[in-house]
C-alpha cells in the first residue's frame, strides 16, 4: 500500500468535508437572514399574512409602544393590531421600515440569533420623521417548515443633544439612579 496515496486521499476527504460543512453553515446563515426578511419585509396590511407565517407557535415581542410586550401564539398578530391602533391614535401614516446589513447572524443547532440596524420612516401629523438609529434583534427556531421567529425586539437608540444645564439644575437625575451617598 502506497503511504502517499493514502495520505493524499485522507487529506482530500477531510478537506472536502470541511468545505461542505462551511458551506452548510453559510447556507444556514443565509436561510436565517431570508427568514427574517420574509417577516420584516412583509409587515404591511396587504402582505401581513406572509409575515405572520414566519412566526413560531409561541412568540415573545418587546417594542417601544404600549403595551410593550406581546406573548403567545397570537403575539405577532396582536402586535400588528396594537401598532395599527398606536399609529392611528398618534397620527402616524406612510410607515416604511428597512433593515441594514446584519451585524450578527449566529446559528447553533436548531436555534439562531440575528441582529441588524433598522430604519423607520413615517409621517406624523403630515410631517416626515426618520428613525435611523434602531436595532432589530431576532431569535429563531428551525422547524420542519424552516426557520421561524420565536422572539424579537426593535429598539430605537435615542440620540440626545447635550445642552449646558442651567446652574443648579440636574436634568439627568430623573433617569439615573445613583447609590446612596454618591449623589452630589
Amino acid at each position: 500500500m502506497d503511504f502517499k496515496r493514502v495520505a493524499v486521499t485522507t487529506l482530500t476527504v477531510a478537506f472536502a468535508l470541511a468545505i461542505s460543512q462551511g458551506s452548510a453553515f453559510a447556507s444556514e446563515k443565509t436561510d436565517v437572514v431570508a427568514a427574517v426578511h420574509q417577516y420584516f419585509d412583509n409587515l404591511g396590511k396587504d402582505k401581513l399574512e406572509k409575515a405572520l407565517s414566519m412566526c413560531d407557535s409561541d412568540v415573545s415581542i418587546l417594542d417601544e409602544f404600549p403595551p410593550h410586550a406581546w406573548h403567545g401564539p397570537t403575539a405577532c398578530a396582536d402586535w400588528w393590531k396594537a401598532l395599527d391602533a398606536y399609529d392611528e391614535k398618534n397620527g402616524i401614516t406612510d410607515g416604511a421600515a428597512s433593515l441594514g446589513t446584519p451585524w450578527s447572524v449566529d446559528v447553533a443547532g436548531d436555534r439562531a440569533y440575528f441582529v441588524a440596524p433598522a430604519t423607520y420612516e413615517y409621517k406624523q401629523h403630515g410631517k416626515p420623521v426618520k428613525e435611523s438609529h434602531a436595532v432589530f434583534t431576532v431569535a429563531l427556531r428551525r422547524t420542519d417548515a424552516g426557520w421561524r421567529i420565536t422572539g424579537w425586539t426593535c429598539q430605537s437608540i435615542k440620540v440626545a443633544v447635550a445642552l449646558t444645564p442651567k446652574r443648579g439644575s440636574r436634568p439627568l437625575d430623573q433617569f439615573q439612579q445613583q447609590p446612596r451617598g454618591l449623589r452630589p
